[in-house]
C-alpha cells in the first residue's frame, strides 16, 4: 500500500476521484437533473463537498500517525485545493442563483444574514490559504508564519459548521450538520490532546 502511495499515479488518480462530484454536478446541470429546485440544490450539493473535503483534508494528519504512512502528507496541498474548488462553485453559485451577480444586493447579504457572513468567512480565509499554498508563498512568509496561516483551517471548519447549523435553523433539521460537527470535533479534538501531550 505504501509503494502504491509513492507511485507518481496515486496524486493524479486522487485527484481524478477527487473530482468526480464536480464532474456529475455539472453533468446533472447540463442535462437538466437537478430537481424543482436546481439552484438551491446546487448550492447546498457545493456546500455539502466543500464540509465533505475539509473533514478528509483534517484527516490526513491524524491517519498518517495512526498508520505510519508519511506519504499520505504528499496528497494534503491537492486536497485543500479541492477543498477551495469546491467552496468557491458554492459561493458562486450563491452569488450567481441567489443573488445574479449584484454586488451591492450580495453584501448587504452578507451584513444582513449571520449565517451567510459566516460563509463567507470561511471562504476568505480559504482563498488566503489555497493563494499561499505554494512553495514560493512558503519561502515568501518563512516557515513558522506559513504554519501559523495555515493553521487557519481550524477556524474554517469552525465556521462551515456554524454556518450549516445556522442555515438548518430555520427548519430544526440539525442531523447532517451535528455528523459533521462531530467529525470535525473528533478530529481538532485529537490534535488539541496531541499538543497537551507534548507539553
Amino acid at each position: 500500500m505504501r509503494a502504491a502511495l509513492r507511485h507518481p499515479a496515486a496524486w493524479w488518480a486522487l485527484l481524478l476521484v477527487g473530482l468526480m462530484p464536480m464532474a456529475w454536478l455539472v453533468l446533472q446541470t447540463v442535462q437538466d437533473q437537478l430537481g424543482a429546485n436546481p439552484a438551491e440544490a446546487l448550492i447546498r450539493a457545493t456546500g455539502d463537498w466543500t464540509l465533505r473535503g475539509l473533514c478528509v483534508v483534517l484527516a490526513v494528519t491524524p491517519l498518517r500517525s495512526w498508520v505510519g504512512w508519511p506519504e499520505l502528507a504528499r496528497f494534503r496541498r491537492m486536497l485543500g485545493l479541492l477543498v477551495f474548488a469546491y467552496a468557491s462553485l458554492h459561493m458562486l453559485s450563491y452569488a450567481w442563483f441567489d443573488m445574479g451577480f449584484d454586488v451591492a444586493e450580495t453584501l448587504q447579504d452578507i451584513i444582513k444574514r449571520p449565517f451567510i457572513g459566516l460563509g463567507f468567512g470561511a471562504f476568505v480565509i480559504l482563498l488566503a490559504l489555497a493563494a499561499t499554498s505554494f512553495n514560493r508563498a512558503m519561502r515568501w512568509l518563512g516557515g513558522r508564519r506559513w504554519q501559523w496561516l495555515h493553521r487557519g483551517v481550524y477556524l474554517v471548519a469552525v465556521l462551515a459548521v456554524l454556518h450549516f447549523w445556522w442555515m438548518r435553523a430555520g427548519k430544526q433539521d440539525f442531523d447532517e450538520v451535528l455528523v459533521y460537527a462531530a467529525i470535525l470535533a473528533g478530529l481538532l479534538g485529537w490534535r488539541l490532546l496531541k499538543i497537551r501531550r507534548s507539553i
